[in-house]
């Protein structure tokens, strides 16, 4: 009769090999280069959304909420000359809000000439960014509410940028003025002054 063995104990904690510097190293590249394709799949996830977030969180963003406020307003977001507003995304500009004093009308980027918000796209702080965040989502509703006049201001016509430098008003009053009295933009006095 032979004798049965007993199965060996498992082990834990102690490789039976020495793992080389090399070897560590490219399996660490390895699981980086997974954690960056992982993350940027994500990334575009998160992307589709933001996008959904972002409608949802608009005053009146999807196409039944903006029937609704154009039909509260009197304001027919399905005029060419000024249609429905939102916030700009990744994609083509031709009509969107960018930021508390700069949107796209028609596929003419357009800066409002008479006041100053605060930054979003590089802000010098969080108070900064939640400010601007506050003036864009403003902006917008505002230019949402009603038609609106985009005029031109002295003799010059477009800003370092090439963005056209306009006041945007409805019924004589500037909405560069209406955010200003929310204390959302200041009134610009042609320098940029820090928000922080």
């Amino acid at each position: 009769m032979r004798k049965r063995k007993s199965p060996k104990p498992a082990r834990f904690g102690k490789p039976k090999r020495k793992l080389s510097a090399p070897l560590v190293i490219g399996g660490a590249v390895a699981m980086g280069i997974g954690a960056a394709f992982l993350w940027s799949v994500a990334d575009l996830d998160s992307g589709a959304a933001a996008e959904q977030e972002k409608i949802t969180f608009m005053s009146h963003g999807t196409a039944q909420e903006a029937a609704a406020a154009s039909a509260q307003t009197g304001f027919a977001s399905g005029d060419p000359a000024q249609p429905y507003l939102e916030l700009c995304g990744d994609g083509p500009r031709r009509n969107c809000v960018v930021d508390g004093d700069t949107l796209w009308l028609n596929g003419d980027k357009i800066r409002v000439a008479d006041i100053d918000t605060p930054e979003i796209g590089s802000p010098q702080c969080d108070y900064e960014y939640d400010l601007g965040m506050q003036a864009t989502y403003r902006f917008r509703d505002l230019l949402n509410e009603g038609p609106f006049a985009v005029q031109g201001i002295g003799e010059r016509d477009s800003d370092q940028y090439g963005r056209k430098l306009r006041v945007i008003t409805r019924n004589g009053r500037s909405i560069g003025d209406m955010l200003v009295s929310e204390g959302l933009a200041r009134t610009w006095t042609g320098r940029r002054e820090p928000w922080c």
